[in-house]
């Protein structure tokens, strides 16, 4: 029954992290966020080209749907399942994992969509809001000091794995862990242009608009 379980969480988190904030954001503005800057159909990249009303909004929607999707998922599983808890935390963070996924890799964006940092958020604090409050506090305050927001993204994913070594859930852990590599590779060309400091920063950015 886990097996069939798992198989919904995919396509719920999936379904609802496909859903992007971005395209509404764009047709609002009349740009296309998938020309602008880093091509990105993200919030961090609405931020900067589109101005801090278009990436709030962004922002908003992508955040929502990963809380959704999980909510969703909740609902379903007290509704016609019990399970025992540590596979409810699986089942949750599977959801979550795959509308990080979804978002990232839309179908009818031709698989390119955004990065995943504000679906992440979404994802945390729906899991559990204590680990997801101080999830955003770590990735606020480490954007701030080192005025880069793939290395405050970072810490996102590194909190996620060190709830599920509280939870004692081998699966979620490898879950987690697979979803840090996704995220390492999809940021590999940030990572790159920060060693070589020609990385965009979050200050000038906010400046520019």
């Amino acid at each position: 029954m886990l097996i069939v379980w798992s198989c919904l969480s995919i396509a719920i988190g999936y379904l609802f992290g496909s859903l992007h904030g971005s395209v509404l954001a764009s047709r609002l503005s009349g740009r296309n966020l998938k020309e602008l800057g880093t091509k990105n159909a993200g919030a961090s990249n609405a931020f900067i080209e589109l101005g801090k009303g278009y990436g709030m909004l962004v922002a908003i929607v992508d955040i929502s749907k990963g809380a959704i999707a999980i909510g969703t998922m909740a609902i379903l599983l007290h509704q016609f399942s019990s399970v025992e808890p540590n596979s409810l935390f699986f089942l949750y963070i599977l959801t979550g994992t795959f509308a990080v996924i979804g978002h990232n890799f839309p179908i009818w964006m031709k698989f390119n969509g955004g990065k995943g940092t504000a679906t992440m958020i979404g994802m945390m604090l729906a899991l559990d809001w204590h680990w997801g409050l101080f999830a955003l506090i770590t990735f606020l305050i480490i954007t701030w000091l080192t005025d880069y927001i793939v290395i405050g993204g970072l810490m996102l994913y590194l909190v996620l794995i060190v709830e599920t070594l509280t939870k004692h859930s081998v699966m979620s852990f490898w879950v987690a862990l697979g979803l840090l590599a996704v995220m390492i590779y999809q940021h590999r060309e940030n990572f790159e242009r920060i060693h070589l400091k020609t990385e965009k920063r979050v200050s000038a950015a906010f400046r520019s608009k």
